[in-house]
């Protein structure tokens, strides 16, 4: 039984970078002595188990067989005669199929990840990265990921014949949203839609996104014109702001309805909000998106227009616009709905430092609300002899009257 340190790790101590977690694969060995040594099976498909201390995980050596279109159509196999070399083949990148041994500090690269890593190259290690469409995926978000690397030109051609071969409609949801997240969530996001787009996925992952590369702004607002570019800056701009998830996916969304605007109309989107949002919950039902994302996607969809031109609004449009949005139910939602709004704001060129007077204008209208003791009101509009709706207009009544004495 040999044991070596494997992937990711690997990849990441050699570029100095911080490494989370820990996989390990064993040569050698078969599940009967893994049980025998004290560890712990916890693998469906195939072996893997917990160390009796660490309780990291320990994969057996194996191959995979190509055995059906989509993500779950292979076939495994683990044996004591499985080689490191074996194993490390079946792996996506060339710098993810390296290896360490622990005793003598070697490193294992029979397929030259060290040399694409001093490179900046993102390549596949052998034909049979197409044999899983999850790795274009998981490809487009290392790009997001490691933001300076490319993407080697055979790397690229295969995935676009992947795509021409149908390969990502079998994509199960689940597992694009998991692959589509965590792209969201690296340092420049905006190489994970490039990368789908120039390896064609997009398109077919999602059309609405894909379609607004092409689709032209007013350059008086948008000096980048093109709304698919606009898209990427506000991407990178969630990155730089350090925004949460469902603020990214939202972003990601906010402008699906300029997809649609007639051609004739351009470079105007007169109610794009609103075509947006049926795009936005199509996208999210397609993806099975969490109800947070979804819900706050929908949101800016709709109101991230009203947002930015909110410091033109009488106190009766901020309350309306409160209570469209629901802040004094949801305000950790508003919050983060105003964060989206600057991410836009800031995502276009020469603005990316711009300043966002909506943002802290809008939250002091929510504080002011909060502030506002609505029992009292309702105590006091009884007492008046006022009853049902009669008390929920004293409410409104107090509520502009407060919006009415801040700036």
């Amino acid at each position: 039984m040999k044991i070596y340190k494997v992937g990711g790790a690997v990849r990441d101590a050699l570029l100095g970078r911080a490494v989370s977690d820990t996989d390990w694969v064993v040569v050698g060995a078969s599940p009967q002595a893994m049980q025998d040594a004290g560890y712990q099976p916890v693998g469906k498909d195939f072996p893997v188990f917990l160390h009796p201390q660490t309780h990291e995980e320990y994969a057996l050596a194996r191959t995979e067989r190509k055995t059906a279109p989509g993500y779950h159509g292979f076939a495994f196999h683990a044996a004591p005669e499985v080689t490191l070399e074996q194993d490390l083949a079946r792996r996506d990148l060339t710098i993810n199929a390296m290896a360490l041994d622990p005793d003598s500090g070697a490193i294992v690269d029979p397929y030259g990840g060290q040399r694409d890593l001093q490179a900046k190259v993102l390549r596949h290690v052998s034909d049979a990265f197409a044999e899983d469409p999850v790795r274009i995926l998981r490809l487009a978000r290392f790009a997001a990921r490691f933001h300076d690397f490319s993407v080697a030109p055979e790397t690229l051609a295969l995935m676009r014949q992947m795509v021409a071969n149908g390969e990502v409609d079998a994509l199960v949801a689940e597992r694009v949203w998991q692959e589509v997240a965590r792209g969201l969530m690296e340092a420049r996001p905006s190489r994970m839609l490039e990368v789908l787009r120039e390896a064609s996925a997009l398109a077919r992952l999602a059309p609405a996104i894909d379609r607004l590369w092409g689709v032209p702004q007013p350059e008086a607002h948008h000096p980048e014109i093109d709304t698919g570019v606009h898209l990427l800056m506000v991407l990178d701009a969630c990155a730089r702001m350090d925004a949460p998830l469902p603020v990214r996916y939202a972003c990601l969304c906010h402008d699906l309805g300029k997809g649609l605007t007639p051609a004739d109309q351009w470079p105007r989107h007169i109610g794009h909000e609103g075509r947006g949002v049926p795009l936005v919950q199509q996208l999210s039902e397609r993806w099975r998106v969490p109800s947070d994302c979804k819900e706050l996607a929908e949101l800016a969809a709709r109101e991230h227009t009203h947002i930015h031109q909110s410091l033109g609004f009488g106190p009766e449009a901020r309350l309306r616009l409160l209570e469209r949005c629901d802040a004094l139910r949801r305000p950790e939602r508003f919050e983060q709905l105003l964060l989206a709004c600057e991410c836009d704001a800031r995502g276009r060129l020469g603005l990316e430092d711009r300043d966002y007077p909506q943002h802290a204008a809008r939250l002091a209208d929510l504080r002011c609300l909060q502030a506002l003791d609505q029992s009292a009101i309702s105590v006091a509009a009884l007492a008046q002899g006022l009853s049902g709706q009669a008390v929920g207009r004293a409410i409104q009544a107090a509520r502009l009257q407060a919006l009415s004495d801040t700036v």
